[in-house]
C-alpha cells in the first residue's frame, strides 16, 4: 500500500472512468485546505459519488470524525452519496455507507475486514451495476 494512498486514489479514479463515470482525485483534500473535500469525486449524470479512499495492510482502519464530518458536508451541498472507499492488502474494494461505520469510544470511527465484507459494496454495486435481481 501507498503511504499517503495516492496509488489506491487513481487506481479508483481509473476504475471508474472504465465504468463511464468522470471521476477525479481532489488534489486539496488530505488537509491543503480548509474546505471539506473528499478524496475521489465521480458521477455519470445520474449518480454522483464523494469517496473518502483509506488503505492499509492491517484488518482496521480508524478514521478521525473531521473527515467523516467533512465528507458529510462536502455530499450535501453537491448532492452526492458519500461513501469509505476501503483497500485491504490483497482484497477487493468495499465501499462502506457512512451510516454502517462503527463509531469508537472517542467518537471517531473504524471499519474493519469484517464489516467491510458484510456491509459494503462491491465496485459494480456502488456505480449500480451489479443490482441484485430479486426473484418472486
Amino acid at each position: 500500500m501507498s503511504k499517503t494512498g495516492s496509488r489506491e486514489e487513481r487506481e479508483l479514479v481509473k476504475m471508474l472512468w472504465n465504468a463511464n463515470c468522470a471521476a477525479m482525485r481532489a488534489p486539496a483534500s488530505g488537509g491543503a485546505t480548509k474546505k471539506p473535500l473528499p478524496d475521489v469525486i465521480a458521477g455519470n449524470g445520474s449518480l454522483y459519488l464523494a469517496i473518502e479512499v483509506k488503505s492499509t495492510s492491517s484488518e482496521k482502519i480508524y478514521i478521525k470524525s473531521e473527515k467523516i464530518n467533512g465528507l458529510k458536508e462536502f455530499s450535501d451541498m453537491f448532492g452526492a452519496k458519500p461513501y469509505i472507499g476501503v483497500k485491504f492488502l490483497r482484497k477487493k474494494w468495499r465501499f462502506i455507507c457512512l451510516e454502517d461505520l462503527h463509531i469508537t469510544k472517542n467518537s471517531n470511527y473504524r471499519v474493519n475486514i469484517d464489516l467491510a465484507f458484510e456491509k459494503g459494496l462491491e465496485f459494480d454495486e456502488l456505480i449500480g451495476m451489479g443490482k441484485q435481481v430479486k426473484f418472486s
